[in-house]
Protein backbone atom coordinates (compact mmCIF):
# COMPACT_ATOMS: atom_id res chain seq x y z
CA UNK A 1 0.00 0.00 0.00
CA UNK A 2 1.30 3.45 -0.11
CA UNK A 3 0.95 4.25 2.74
CA UNK A 4 3.29 7.59 2.88
CA UNK A 5 0.81 9.54 0.37
CA UNK A 6 -1.83 7.84 2.97
CA UNK A 7 -0.14 9.58 6.13
CA UNK A 8 0.24 13.06 3.66
CA UNK A 9 -3.55 13.36 3.06
CA UNK A 10 -5.04 12.14 6.06
CA UNK A 11 -2.78 15.06 8.64
CA UNK A 12 -3.93 17.25 6.11
CA UNK A 13 -7.35 16.73 6.22
CA UNK A 14 -6.76 17.07 10.44
CA UNK A 15 -4.49 20.40 10.09
CA UNK A 16 -7.35 21.58 7.94
CA UNK A 17 -10.27 20.55 10.47
CA UNK A 18 -8.45 21.27 13.78
CA UNK A 19 -11.10 22.03 15.81
CA UNK A 20 -11.71 18.72 17.38
CA UNK A 21 -9.71 17.87 20.40
CA UNK A 22 -8.30 14.28 20.56
CA UNK A 23 -8.89 12.85 23.99
CA UNK A 24 -6.64 10.41 25.82
CA UNK A 25 -8.45 6.94 26.05
CA UNK A 26 -4.98 4.37 26.45
CA UNK A 27 -5.14 1.36 27.89
CA UNK A 28 -3.19 0.47 30.70
CA UNK A 29 -2.63 -2.57 33.57
CA UNK A 30 -3.14 -2.38 37.24
CA UNK A 31 -0.91 -3.73 39.51
CA UNK A 32 -4.11 -6.22 40.41
CA UNK A 33 -3.80 -8.20 37.09
CA UNK A 34 -6.27 -6.11 35.81
CA UNK A 35 -5.88 -4.87 32.23
CA UNK A 36 -8.27 -1.81 31.14
CA UNK A 37 -8.85 -1.70 27.29
CA UNK A 38 -11.46 0.76 26.07
CA UNK A 39 -13.79 0.87 22.99
CA UNK A 40 -15.01 4.20 20.76
CA UNK A 41 -18.54 4.06 19.39
CA UNK A 42 -20.24 7.56 18.09
CA UNK A 43 -23.98 6.70 16.81
CA UNK A 44 -26.08 6.78 19.76
CA UNK A 45 -27.92 3.15 18.64
CA UNK A 46 -24.26 1.75 18.74
CA UNK A 47 -23.29 3.39 21.49
CA UNK A 48 -26.95 1.92 23.60
CA UNK A 49 -25.97 -1.68 21.91
CA UNK A 50 -22.46 -2.15 22.77
CA UNK A 51 -23.13 -0.75 26.38
CA UNK A 52 -25.38 -3.08 27.02
CA UNK A 53 -23.30 -5.47 26.15
CA UNK A 54 -19.98 -5.00 27.95
CA UNK A 55 -20.81 -6.56 31.56
CA UNK A 56 -21.73 -9.51 29.28
CA UNK A 57 -18.14 -9.47 28.12
CA UNK A 58 -16.38 -9.19 31.64
CA UNK A 59 -18.30 -11.57 32.86
CA UNK A 60 -17.41 -14.39 30.10
CA UNK A 61 -13.59 -12.94 30.46
CA UNK A 62 -13.50 -13.88 34.17
CA UNK A 63 -15.12 -17.34 33.94
CA UNK A 64 -11.83 -17.82 31.48
CA UNK A 65 -9.42 -16.32 34.43
CA UNK A 66 -8.80 -12.75 32.53
CA UNK A 67 -9.82 -9.52 34.46
CA UNK A 68 -10.42 -7.60 31.62
CA UNK A 69 -12.52 -3.87 32.09
CA UNK A 70 -13.88 -2.21 29.10
CA UNK A 71 -14.67 1.45 29.11
CA UNK A 72 -17.08 2.88 26.50
CA UNK A 73 -15.61 6.13 24.53
CA UNK A 74 -18.99 7.84 23.55
CA UNK A 75 -19.32 10.53 21.42
CA UNK A 76 -22.35 11.45 19.13
CA UNK A 77 -20.82 12.72 15.63
CA UNK A 78 -20.97 12.79 12.26
CA UNK A 79 -18.91 10.31 10.05
CA UNK A 80 -16.75 13.18 8.56
CA UNK A 81 -16.14 14.76 12.33
CA UNK A 82 -15.59 11.03 13.70
CA UNK A 83 -12.93 10.78 10.53
CA UNK A 84 -11.17 13.96 11.54
CA UNK A 85 -10.91 12.99 15.37
CA UNK A 86 -9.99 9.38 15.20
CA UNK A 87 -7.12 10.56 12.78
CA UNK A 88 -5.89 12.93 15.39
CA UNK A 89 -6.18 10.23 17.99
CA UNK A 90 -3.98 7.56 16.08
CA UNK A 91 -1.19 9.87 14.92
CA UNK A 92 -0.84 10.50 18.83
CA UNK A 93 -1.16 7.28 19.74
CA UNK A 94 -4.00 7.80 21.90
CA UNK A 95 -6.80 5.71 20.53
CA UNK A 96 -9.07 3.44 22.04
CA UNK A 97 -7.91 -0.07 21.41
CA UNK A 98 -11.24 -0.92 19.55
CA UNK A 99 -12.33 1.35 16.50
CA UNK A 100 -15.91 0.65 15.05
CA UNK A 101 -15.25 2.18 11.65
CA UNK A 102 -17.12 2.63 8.62
CA UNK A 103 -15.65 0.53 5.83
CA UNK A 104 -14.75 3.69 3.79
CA UNK A 105 -12.46 4.60 6.18
CA UNK A 106 -10.31 1.48 6.92
CA UNK A 107 -8.62 1.49 3.34
CA UNK A 108 -7.03 4.75 4.46
CA UNK A 109 -6.23 3.95 8.19
CA UNK A 110 -4.72 0.78 7.22
CA UNK A 111 -2.29 2.53 4.50
CA UNK A 112 -1.73 4.78 6.57
CA UNK A 113 -0.61 1.96 9.18
CA UNK A 114 -2.78 2.98 11.72
CA UNK A 115 -4.71 -0.49 12.22
CA UNK A 116 -2.71 -3.49 12.97
CA UNK A 117 -3.42 -6.92 10.81
CA UNK A 118 -5.70 -9.00 12.18
CA UNK A 119 -4.81 -12.15 10.09
CA UNK A 120 -3.33 -14.43 12.43
CA UNK A 121 -6.16 -13.68 15.02
CA UNK A 122 -8.91 -14.38 12.58
CA UNK A 123 -7.19 -17.42 11.48
CA UNK A 124 -7.63 -19.34 15.19
CA UNK A 125 -10.75 -18.21 15.87
CA UNK A 126 -13.64 -20.54 14.90
CA UNK A 127 -15.60 -17.59 14.62
CA UNK A 128 -14.33 -16.73 11.02
CA UNK A 129 -15.07 -20.04 9.54
CA UNK A 130 -18.54 -19.11 9.88
CA UNK A 131 -18.34 -15.68 7.33
CA UNK A 132 -19.66 -15.70 4.19
CA UNK A 133 -16.84 -16.77 1.97
CA UNK A 134 -17.64 -13.47 -0.26
CA UNK A 135 -17.53 -11.36 3.05
CA UNK A 136 -14.44 -13.03 4.03
CA UNK A 137 -12.80 -12.04 0.20
CA UNK A 138 -13.86 -8.30 0.65
CA UNK A 139 -12.16 -8.12 4.07
CA UNK A 140 -9.19 -8.29 2.34
CA UNK A 141 -7.49 -5.27 1.35
CA UNK A 142 -4.80 -4.14 -1.31
CA UNK A 143 -2.02 -5.81 0.54
CA UNK A 144 -3.90 -8.78 1.06
CA UNK A 145 -4.10 -8.57 4.81
CA UNK A 146 -7.61 -7.70 6.83
CA UNK A 147 -7.76 -4.73 9.15
CA UNK A 148 -11.12 -4.35 10.85
CA UNK A 149 -13.63 -8.03 11.87
CA UNK A 150 -16.33 -7.10 9.81
CA UNK A 151 -19.90 -7.21 12.51
CA UNK A 152 -22.62 -5.98 10.02
CA UNK A 153 -23.18 -5.82 6.38
CA UNK A 154 -26.01 -5.04 4.22
CA UNK A 155 -27.74 -4.97 0.18
CA UNK A 156 -28.18 -1.77 -0.74
CA UNK A 157 -31.26 -1.40 -3.01
CA UNK A 158 -34.40 1.02 -4.17
CA UNK A 159 -36.62 1.02 -1.43
CA UNK A 160 -39.67 1.92 -3.10
CA UNK A 161 -43.44 3.46 -1.52
CA UNK A 162 -45.67 0.51 -2.76
CA UNK A 163 -49.07 2.02 -1.37
CA UNK A 164 -48.48 5.59 -2.97
CA UNK A 165 -47.23 4.09 -6.40
CA UNK A 166 -49.94 1.49 -6.36
CA UNK A 167 -52.12 4.60 -5.69
CA UNK A 168 -51.33 6.26 -9.30
CA UNK A 169 -51.14 3.20 -10.94
CA UNK A 170 -47.79 3.06 -11.09
CA UNK A 171 -46.05 -0.33 -12.03
CA UNK A 172 -44.49 -1.63 -8.34
CA UNK A 173 -43.05 -4.53 -10.54
CA UNK A 174 -38.91 -4.78 -10.79
CA UNK A 175 -37.64 -2.49 -13.57
CA UNK A 176 -35.33 -4.21 -15.73
CA UNK A 177 -34.11 -1.39 -17.03
CA UNK A 178 -32.94 2.28 -15.72
CA UNK A 179 -35.14 3.43 -18.74
CA UNK A 180 -38.06 1.79 -17.39
CA UNK A 181 -36.99 3.02 -13.95
CA UNK A 182 -36.94 6.78 -15.18
CA UNK A 183 -40.22 6.33 -17.35
CA UNK A 184 -41.89 5.32 -14.32
CA UNK A 185 -40.58 8.17 -12.28
CA UNK A 186 -41.55 10.65 -14.94
CA UNK A 187 -45.01 9.16 -15.03
CA UNK A 188 -44.77 9.91 -11.42
CA UNK A 189 -43.70 13.42 -11.73
CA UNK A 190 -46.40 14.37 -14.14
CA UNK A 191 -48.87 12.88 -11.81
CA UNK A 192 -47.81 14.73 -8.50
CA UNK A 193 -45.85 17.63 -9.93
CA UNK A 194 -43.03 16.28 -7.29
CA UNK A 195 -40.05 15.23 -7.59
CA UNK A 196 -39.85 11.65 -7.14
CA UNK A 197 -36.62 9.56 -6.53
CA UNK A 198 -33.82 10.63 -4.09
CA UNK A 199 -30.37 8.95 -4.75
CA UNK A 200 -27.41 10.70 -3.09
CA UNK A 201 -25.25 13.85 -5.00
CA UNK A 202 -23.53 16.30 -4.61
CA UNK A 203 -21.09 17.68 -1.99
CA UNK A 204 -23.44 18.41 0.80
CA UNK A 205 -24.16 14.35 1.08
CA UNK A 206 -20.37 14.03 1.53
CA UNK A 207 -18.68 10.61 1.37
CA UNK A 208 -21.78 9.21 0.99
CA UNK A 209 -22.44 10.58 -2.93
CA UNK A 210 -20.25 7.48 -3.82
CA UNK A 211 -20.33 5.22 -1.07
CA UNK A 212 -24.54 5.13 -1.43
CA UNK A 213 -25.00 6.78 -4.79
CA UNK A 214 -22.56 6.65 -7.55
CA UNK A 215 -20.73 3.15 -6.44
CA UNK A 216 -23.78 1.12 -6.05
CA UNK A 217 -24.63 2.07 -9.77
CA UNK A 218 -21.26 1.68 -10.82
CA UNK A 219 -20.55 -1.73 -9.31
CA UNK A 220 -23.74 -2.84 -11.71
CA UNK A 221 -22.22 -1.90 -14.91
CA UNK A 222 -18.31 -1.79 -14.65
CA UNK A 223 -16.01 -3.94 -12.12
CA UNK A 224 -13.07 -2.72 -13.58
CA UNK A 225 -12.69 0.60 -12.18
CA UNK A 226 -10.33 -0.52 -9.57
CA UNK A 227 -7.90 -3.10 -9.18
CA UNK A 228 -6.90 -4.97 -6.12
CA UNK A 229 -4.10 -6.56 -8.21
CA UNK A 230 -2.35 -3.41 -9.29
CA UNK A 231 -3.34 -1.08 -6.31
CA UNK A 232 -4.70 1.56 -8.85
CA UNK A 233 -7.52 3.18 -10.56
CA UNK A 234 -8.87 2.90 -14.24
CA UNK A 235 -10.42 6.59 -14.76
CA UNK A 236 -11.16 5.53 -17.99
CA UNK A 237 -13.31 2.80 -17.32
CA UNK A 238 -16.33 3.62 -19.49
CA UNK A 239 -19.02 2.98 -16.52
CA UNK A 240 -18.01 6.43 -15.39
CA UNK A 241 -18.99 8.09 -17.94
CA UNK A 242 -22.12 6.06 -18.04
CA UNK A 243 -22.99 7.06 -14.51
CA UNK A 244 -22.44 10.38 -14.66
CA UNK A 245 -24.94 10.23 -18.19
CA UNK A 246 -27.47 8.73 -15.56
CA UNK A 247 -27.35 11.21 -12.99
CA UNK A 248 -27.56 14.36 -15.90
CA UNK A 249 -30.89 12.07 -17.04
CA UNK A 250 -31.89 12.43 -13.41
CA UNK A 251 -31.52 16.26 -13.64
CA UNK A 252 -32.88 17.09 -17.13
CA UNK A 253 -35.99 15.00 -16.43
CA UNK A 254 -36.62 16.89 -13.21
CA UNK A 255 -36.75 13.49 -11.09
CA UNK A 256 -34.40 14.44 -8.32
CA UNK A 257 -34.95 16.93 -5.13
CA UNK A 258 -31.79 18.60 -6.39
CA UNK A 259 -32.72 22.30 -3.90
CA UNK A 260 -32.59 19.92 -0.79
CA UNK A 261 -29.53 17.87 -1.69
CA UNK A 262 -27.71 21.27 -2.50
CA UNK A 263 -28.56 22.32 1.41
CA UNK A 264 -26.62 20.99 4.33
CA UNK A 265 -28.02 17.71 5.96
CA UNK A 266 -29.77 16.55 2.55
CA UNK A 267 -30.97 13.40 4.18
CA UNK A 268 -33.23 15.19 6.76
CA UNK A 269 -35.73 16.53 3.78
CA UNK A 270 -35.90 13.61 2.21
CA UNK A 271 -34.85 10.11 3.43
CA UNK A 272 -36.49 11.37 6.85
CA UNK A 273 -39.01 13.36 5.84
CA UNK A 274 -40.22 13.16 1.96
CA UNK A 275 -39.86 9.50 2.00
CA UNK A 276 -41.81 8.76 5.08
CA UNK A 277 -44.28 11.60 3.52
CA UNK A 278 -44.81 9.70 0.62
CA UNK A 279 -43.81 12.68 -1.77
CA UNK A 280 -40.12 11.03 -2.68
CA UNK A 281 -41.18 7.65 -3.36
CA UNK A 282 -38.26 6.09 -4.16
CA UNK A 283 -34.62 6.10 -2.65
CA UNK A 284 -31.83 4.51 -2.31
CA UNK A 285 -31.06 3.07 1.02
CA UNK A 286 -29.19 -0.18 1.96
CA UNK A 287 -30.52 -2.83 4.67
CA UNK A 288 -30.53 -0.47 7.61
CA UNK A 289 -33.54 1.64 6.42
CA UNK A 290 -35.77 -1.19 8.35
CA UNK A 291 -34.23 -0.28 11.28
CA UNK A 292 -32.28 2.24 11.90
CA UNK A 293 -34.40 4.59 9.62
CA UNK A 294 -37.78 3.59 9.11
CA UNK A 295 -38.15 1.62 11.82
CA UNK A 296 -40.40 1.72 14.79
CA UNK A 297 -37.47 3.17 16.60
CA UNK A 298 -36.06 4.69 13.62
CA UNK A 299 -35.21 8.37 12.77
CA UNK A 300 -38.65 8.55 10.97
CA UNK A 301 -40.50 5.81 11.95
CA UNK A 302 -43.30 5.07 9.09
CA UNK A 303 -46.62 3.45 10.07
CA UNK A 304 -46.88 -0.25 8.62
CA UNK A 305 -43.50 -0.22 7.64
CA UNK A 306 -43.38 -3.63 5.75
CA UNK A 307 -46.72 -3.70 4.48
CA UNK A 308 -46.42 -0.43 2.50
CA UNK A 309 -42.76 -0.15 1.73
CA UNK A 310 -40.68 -3.17 -0.49
CA UNK A 311 -37.42 -3.25 -2.90
CA UNK A 312 -36.32 -3.13 -5.87
CA UNK A 313 -33.09 -4.27 -6.90
CA UNK A 314 -30.75 -1.84 -9.10
CA UNK A 315 -32.15 -1.92 -12.80
CA UNK A 316 -29.26 -2.54 -15.83
CA UNK A 317 -27.44 0.55 -16.82
CA UNK A 318 -26.37 -0.42 -19.57
CA UNK A 319 -27.20 -3.36 -22.61
CA UNK A 320 -26.53 -7.18 -21.11
CA UNK A 321 -26.69 -5.46 -17.68
CA UNK A 322 -29.51 -7.14 -15.51
CA UNK A 323 -31.06 -6.20 -11.60
CA UNK A 324 -28.73 -6.69 -9.39
CA UNK A 325 -27.91 -5.73 -5.01
CA UNK A 326 -25.20 -4.02 -4.00
CA UNK A 327 -23.55 -5.23 -0.73
CA UNK A 328 -21.21 -3.65 1.34
CA UNK A 329 -18.76 -4.55 4.35
CA UNK A 330 -20.86 -1.71 6.57
CA UNK A 331 -19.02 -1.55 9.81
CA UNK A 332 -15.86 -3.71 11.87
CA UNK A 333 -13.64 -3.73 15.07
CA UNK A 334 -10.46 -2.37 13.76
CA UNK A 335 -7.42 -2.09 16.64
CA UNK A 336 -4.88 0.22 16.15
CA UNK A 337 -0.81 -0.88 15.63
CA UNK A 338 0.04 1.65 18.52
CA UNK A 339 -2.46 -0.42 21.14
CA UNK A 340 -0.91 -1.72 24.16
CA UNK A 341 -3.39 -4.73 24.51
CA UNK A 342 -4.17 -6.03 21.28
CA UNK A 343 -4.83 -9.67 22.51
CA UNK A 344 -7.39 -8.45 24.83
CA UNK A 345 -8.85 -5.88 22.17
CA UNK A 346 -9.51 -8.61 19.95
CA UNK A 347 -11.06 -10.73 22.47
CA UNK A 348 -13.57 -7.78 23.15
CA UNK A 349 -14.13 -7.56 19.04
CA UNK A 350 -14.93 -11.51 18.57
CA UNK A 351 -17.19 -11.69 21.69
CA UNK A 352 -19.01 -8.78 19.92
CA UNK A 353 -19.20 -10.16 16.28
CA UNK A 354 -20.73 -13.59 17.33
CA UNK A 355 -24.11 -15.16 18.77
CA UNK A 356 -26.12 -13.02 20.76
CA UNK A 357 -24.23 -9.73 21.28
CA UNK A 358 -23.80 -9.94 17.63
CA UNK A 359 -27.88 -10.15 17.00
CA UNK A 360 -28.40 -7.57 19.26
CA UNK A 361 -26.06 -4.78 17.77
CA UNK A 362 -27.62 -6.19 14.16
CA UNK A 363 -31.47 -5.49 14.83
CA UNK A 364 -30.34 -2.47 16.79
CA UNK A 365 -28.71 -1.55 13.72
CA UNK A 366 -30.91 -2.67 11.09
CA UNK A 367 -28.03 -4.50 9.77
CA UNK A 368 -27.63 -7.96 8.01
CA UNK A 369 -25.37 -10.71 9.41
CA UNK A 370 -22.02 -11.32 7.92
CA UNK A 371 -21.75 -15.11 9.68
CA UNK A 372 -23.80 -18.24 7.71
CA UNK A 373 -24.53 -18.90 11.54
CA UNK A 374 -27.29 -16.56 12.89
CA UNK A 375 -30.54 -16.96 11.23
CA UNK A 376 -31.62 -19.06 14.39
CA UNK A 377 -30.50 -16.84 17.12
CA UNK A 378 -33.05 -14.36 18.60
CA UNK A 379 -33.36 -11.36 18.41
CA UNK A 380 -32.35 -11.12 15.03
CA UNK A 381 -34.70 -14.35 14.08
CA UNK A 382 -37.45 -12.33 14.49
CA UNK A 383 -36.00 -9.94 11.70
CA UNK A 384 -37.19 -11.38 8.24
CA UNK A 385 -36.43 -9.02 6.13
CA UNK A 386 -32.61 -8.24 7.81
CA UNK A 387 -32.38 -12.30 6.92
CA UNK A 388 -33.46 -12.28 3.91
CA UNK A 389 -30.96 -9.28 2.98
CA UNK A 390 -28.10 -11.58 4.50
CA UNK A 391 -29.26 -14.35 2.12
CA UNK A 392 -29.24 -12.00 -0.77
CA UNK A 393 -25.56 -11.16 0.01
CA UNK A 394 -24.71 -14.58 -1.94
CA UNK A 395 -26.03 -13.17 -5.20
CA UNK A 396 -25.04 -9.35 -4.72
CA UNK A 397 -22.66 -7.78 -6.39
CA UNK A 398 -19.24 -6.03 -4.73
CA UNK A 399 -16.27 -4.15 -5.80
CA UNK A 400 -13.67 -4.44 -2.83
CA UNK A 401 -11.01 -0.99 -3.59
CA UNK A 402 -8.25 0.37 -1.25
CA UNK A 403 -5.91 3.54 -1.22
CA UNK A 404 -7.59 6.42 -3.13
CA UNK A 405 -11.13 5.70 -2.19
CA UNK A 406 -11.62 9.05 -0.39
CA UNK A 407 -10.26 10.78 -3.21
CA UNK A 408 -12.40 9.08 -5.46
CA UNK A 409 -15.26 10.61 -3.47
CA UNK A 410 -14.40 14.01 -3.51
CA UNK A 411 -13.99 14.18 -6.79
CA UNK A 412 -17.55 12.22 -7.63
CA UNK A 413 -19.40 14.58 -4.80
CA UNK A 414 -17.22 17.37 -6.64
CA UNK A 415 -18.46 16.27 -10.49
CA UNK A 416 -22.47 15.34 -9.43
CA UNK A 417 -22.61 18.89 -7.71
CA UNK A 418 -22.16 20.78 -10.91
CA UNK A 419 -24.94 18.11 -12.23
CA UNK A 420 -27.25 19.19 -9.77
CA UNK A 421 -26.61 22.84 -9.84
CA UNK A 422 -27.22 23.17 -13.51
CA UNK A 423 -23.82 23.80 -14.72
CA UNK A 424 -22.49 20.63 -16.19
CA UNK A 425 -24.46 17.76 -18.24
CA UNK A 426 -22.75 14.44 -18.10
CA UNK A 427 -20.31 14.65 -20.60
CA UNK A 428 -19.12 17.81 -18.72
CA UNK A 429 -19.57 16.08 -15.43
CA UNK A 430 -17.59 13.32 -16.36
CA UNK A 431 -14.34 15.33 -17.67
CA UNK A 432 -14.23 17.78 -14.39
CA UNK A 433 -14.46 14.71 -12.11
CA UNK A 434 -11.46 12.80 -14.23
CA UNK A 435 -9.24 16.19 -13.94
CA UNK A 436 -9.82 16.02 -10.54
CA UNK A 437 -9.24 12.98 -9.25
CA UNK A 438 -5.92 12.70 -11.61
CA UNK A 439 -5.03 15.94 -9.34
CA UNK A 440 -6.26 14.03 -5.93
CA UNK A 441 -5.00 10.75 -6.73
CA UNK A 442 -1.47 11.15 -8.12
CA UNK A 443 -0.19 9.33 -10.89
CA UNK A 444 0.80 6.34 -8.66
CA UNK A 445 -2.64 5.68 -8.46
CA UNK A 446 -3.95 5.84 -11.47
CA UNK A 447 -3.58 3.25 -14.63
Amino acid sequence: MKRSRVIGLLAASVVAAGGLSACSASSNSNSDGVVNISITEYQQTRIDAVNKLIPGFEAEMKKQGKNIKVTMVADVLTDDQFKTKITQQLIAGQAPDVLDLGDSVVPGFAGAGYLAPLDDYLNNWDGWSHYYPQIKTASARQDGHVYDLVHETGVQNLFYRKDVLTSLGISTTQPATWDDLLARMVEVKNKTGGTPIVIPAGTAWGGSTWTEGFQPILGGTDKNYYSLDTGKWDLNSSGFHAVFDLYSQLFSKGLLPVQDLQNPNPWEPTKYVGFPAGTIPVAAQGTSGWKFDWGPAGKAPIPDLNNVVDTWQYPGLRSGDTPYGWSGLGFGFGIPEKSQHKDEAMLLAEYLSAGEPLADQLVSSGAASPRDDLADVKPYADEPKLIAAGKNLASSVYVPTGDGADQIAQAVAAATELIISGTADGDQAYDAFKKDATDLLGPSLIK
